[in-house]
């Protein structure tokens, strides 16, 4: 329904794209309903002032007036085409061929044709969406899809997250635009309103994902979203480290402080170039190392976290996260999880190739 962006060229080979208005389906129909009115009006205008040239052959005198002229128009136009009023001069026909032919064209296109058109786009997005509401359930809600909230879907995606069950929340029609190229739903609003984040059913969320370049939107977000949902796990991003206490408080159960590890990367890049790489490394998808948490496998019980394939940095055991040196862990036991760091070519959430088929030592 809108065409595509205008371009021009500038100076230094640079071209200038102009963004397309946004308008509703309903404004475009009311517009094009106008249009249709106007030529309406302007072929009674023309068959009225020609009125001398037709005849009415339900009128002894032959005559037509105004009303006649509404009447000829609407059925021409319409194409039912009655024949009691026909066009006898030589002008009137000709008038009739290259002007009201073209002119009832037009009408049908824009009247029909365009309602049509709304009413099918109409429908089919409102089937989408209660198709997409009906299925929605222990998805994720990214909230601000900027850099850091696009850098978390995509390590989300990398790690075999289905990308239809994220759902984006962002005021921005940029964001909306960008993240519907991404093949991401999205919700237009401010995700600190209940209605916004009712939208996109974040009591049903497993997993909400709060990254707005504001501290403040941040934790009001956060306390909204744990109000409607008590039971997600809440990640959230702050720009200074004095507000991580705050976030917590309004039930982020893990805080991300932006400022702090950008500047602490900063610094071992500074001290330590090849530390400082290895720690992009870890941060960056695809390729070197990665860090990721996975099941203990059966034969892995009872052994010490430094003698597994894996470089395990960290075990997990009732809900709390141990060092792998720490006395507590010195023995795997059923139910741990672990924090490894393995090679990028393998999958970051899976057993390790080669024990796929082992059993997993579930609690």
């Amino acid at each position: 329904m809108h065409d595509q962006p205008a371009t021009t060229a500038a100076p230094h080979g640079a071209r200038i794209a102009l963004p397309d208005p946004v308008r509703s389906p309903w404004w475009e129909l009311g517009r094009r309903l106008l249009t249709a009115l106007g030529i309406l009006v302007g072929t009674v205008l023309l068959v009225y002032l020609d009125r001398d040239g037709y005849t009415d052959g339900n009128d002894p005198t032959g005559k037509i007036d105004l009303i006649d002229s509404i009447y000829y128009t609407t059925v021409t136009l319409s194409t039912t085409g009655y024949g009691d009023i026909a066009p006898v001069s030589e002008r009137a026909r000709l008038i009739n061929a290259f002007i009201i032919t073209p002119a009832r064209i037009a009408f049908l296109v824009l009247l029909i044709g365009t309602t049509l058109e709304v009413l099918a786009s109409q429908g089919r997005e409102m089937f989408r969406v209660a198709r997409w509401r009906k299925n929605m359930g222990e998805h994720v809600v990214v909230v601000g899809y900027g850099t850091k909230g696009r850098s978390a879907i995509e390590t989300l995606v990398n790690n075999g997250h289905d990308r239809e069950a994220i759902i984006v929340v962002d005021p921005s029609i940029v964001a909306k635009e960008e993240a519907h190229r991404d093949g991401l739903a999205v919700i237009t609003g401010d995700a600190t309103r209940r209605e916004v984040l009712r939208s996109a059913r974040v009591e049903l969320a497993t997993h909400v994902i709060i990254t707005t370049d504001s501290d403040a939107s941040n934790v009001l977000s956060t306390l909204t979203v744990r109000q409607l949902n008590p039971d997600a796990w809440i990640v959230a991003a702050v720009r200074e480290q004095e507000n991580v206490p705050l976030m917590r408080q309004s039930g982020a159960d893990s805080v991300i402080t932006s400022s702090d590890a950008v500047g602490r990367l900063l610094g071992l890049s500074s001290m330590s170039p090849m530390l400082g790489s290895v720690m992009e490394d870890l941060l960056t998808y695809g390729e070197g190392l990665e860090v990721a948490e996975r099941d203990l496998l059966v034969g892995e019980v009872g052994k010490p976290p430094q003698s597994l394939p894996d470089q395990v940095i960290a075990v997990v055991r009732d809900e709390k996260v141990y060092r792998y040196f720490d006395p507590v862990v010195t023995l795997l036991a059923r139910g741990d999880r672990l924090i490894v760091v393995r090679p990028a070519k393998e999958l970051p959430w899976a057993p390790r190739p080669g024990t796929h088929g082992e059993d997993t030592a579930e609690g």
